[in-house]
């Protein structure tokens, strides 16, 4: 026999607000266990789960936000926030408070002798972008989620144990200090970043044979921390002078800091053989005079899915979104903005309270297929080492390649854009046998 519970259900390390959860809460007698019922069960609180906390309580959704660390916490990231970023941290109501701090103007890109400045795009995402650590962004991100009205909060917890029904996910176990909770939600939506426990569980798997990431971040003092230019240098190079598939970023913090990293590009037949770490190191160095640099801190190192390199994303009542989906640009890693952005479209997938199982993939295709598609193509290419030290130099100094090039890597994608990789792909055949780019996405 089942009674409603109230409010001491719940230990002081959930955060919630008066109301919230007395027709959601259900506890034995005996109160050995404890079942909750929410409309939707956001598994991971970085920018992607606390995004969907926030649309499904504006949805009128009841939301239990689940993660395994506590907050604030840090994110092996560049911080960068793209004008398609701040678009949507404009619809959450945050958007002022991080400009307030940061503001930038667009890419200066870098290399092989030469320099491009691209401004942001005038483009239906505006013309601003910012910058902020990973430890207070997510931190900011969840305070604000865990303030709506219809979501509850629980840190420090991990989901697991999940019992399917044909598919569909009916019911799951939420370990939270030690106390193990079943949660009976009507919905699912999985938001627990690159490795995606909980994703694997219900089926994802990442395919390698993709463009993947490997990247390094640190932080840096600088009198520069004010430059309002995200500076990215695509000639990066070893110690030794060989060219990496990849490139350098100096994303300036405005508060006294840089974010200062490095990343390859890899496939499984064509591995970066690079040690990340220590190439950030090096590519620091060089411009230490430059940027009047400290030596970097906080040094960490994270492998990438990208490019909808993943499957298994959707079942009747649950969908992946974010990082767990692969919802990463494969040119720069950025993935803030489709983080963002497919929060809110599950959400409302959600209300609609349809099968996810083939719906969901045929969303992701339809806004990032297309886009995604051609930076997997241009991310491949690089991984030949033949491509760099013959394209580069030549891009360098055609500004409509780079401008192109920048939109790209600030996932602002145009029909110029989309001409300019064409070309690009048919000149660069001849270095590139045997190269692929058809392979699904999400299917």
């Amino acid at each position: 026999m089942y009674w409603l519970g109230i409010y001491g259900s719940l230990n002081n390390s959930s955060i919630h607000t008066p109301g919230k959860c007395f027709a959601r809460i259900l506890a034995t007698m005996e109160g050995v266990s404890q079942t909750f019922h929410f409309d939707v069960l956001i598994v991971g609180a970085g920018p992607a789960g606390a995004a969907a906390a926030f649309f499904a309580s504006k949805q009128g959704l009841s939301a239990l936000l689940v993660d395994a660390e506590q907050f604030p916490r840090d994110k092996t990231c560049g911080d960068g926030l793209t004008p398609r970023a701040m678009r949507m941290l404009e619809k959450m109501g945050l958007a002022g408070q991080l400009t307030a701090t940061y503001r930038s103007n667009g890419l200066k890109l870098h290399g092989f002798g030469g320099s491009v400045t691209a401004p942001w795009p005038d483009s239906p995402f505006g013309e601003v972008g910012s910058a902020c650590r990973r430890t207070e962004f997510d931190h900011l991100l969840v305070q604000h989620a865990s303030a709506q009205p219809e979501v509850t909060t629980w840190l420090g917890a991990t989901v697991h144990s999940p019992t399917l029904q044909g598919g569909r996910v009916a019911e799951v176990v939420v370990t939270h200090e030690g106390v193990d909770k079943q949660v009976r939600p009507r919905h699912v939506i999985v938001a627990d970043g690159v490795r995606s426990t909980f994703g694997k569980q219900l089926g994802r798997e990442w395919h390698r044979g993709e463009v993947y990431g490997i990247a390094a971040r640190s932080y840096c003092a600088t009198p520069l921390s004010d430059e309002p230019w995200i500076h990215s240098h695509l000639e990066l190079r070893s110690p030794d002078g060989v060219a990496q598939p990849g490139y350098g970023w100096i994303f300036p913090l405005g508060n006294g800091f840089a974010n200062v990293g490095c990343g390859a590009l890899s496939t499984d037949k064509r591995p970066a053989r690079v040690n990340t770490k220590k190439l950030l190191h090096h590519y620091a160095d060089s411009l230490a005079v430059e940027w009047s640099f400290g030596a970097p801190s906080e040094v960490a190192s994270a492998l990438l899915p990208m490019g909808g390199a993943v499957t298994g994303v959707a079942g009747p009542n649950w969908m992946l979104i974010g990082d767990a989906a692969a919802c990463v640009n494969p040119l720069n890693g950025e993935g803030i903005d489709y983080a963002l952005e497919t929060a809110e479209l599950a959400i409302d997938l959600c209300t609609a309270s349809k099968d996810f199982t083939l719906v969901w993939p045929f969303v992701l295709r339809e806004h990032y297929g297309e886009a995604f598609m051609l930076a997997r193509t241009l991310a491949r290419a690089l991984t030949y080492p033949q491509f760099l030290p013959v394209f580069g130099p030549v891009g360098l100094r055609v500004p409509i390649l780079m401008r192109s090039a920048a939109r790209l890597m600030g996932n602002l994608v145009t029909e110029e854009d989309r001409d300019m990789v064409s070309r690009v792909w048919q000149s660069a055949g001849r270095l590139m046998v045997g190269a692929r780019s058809e392979s699904p996405l999400w299917s």
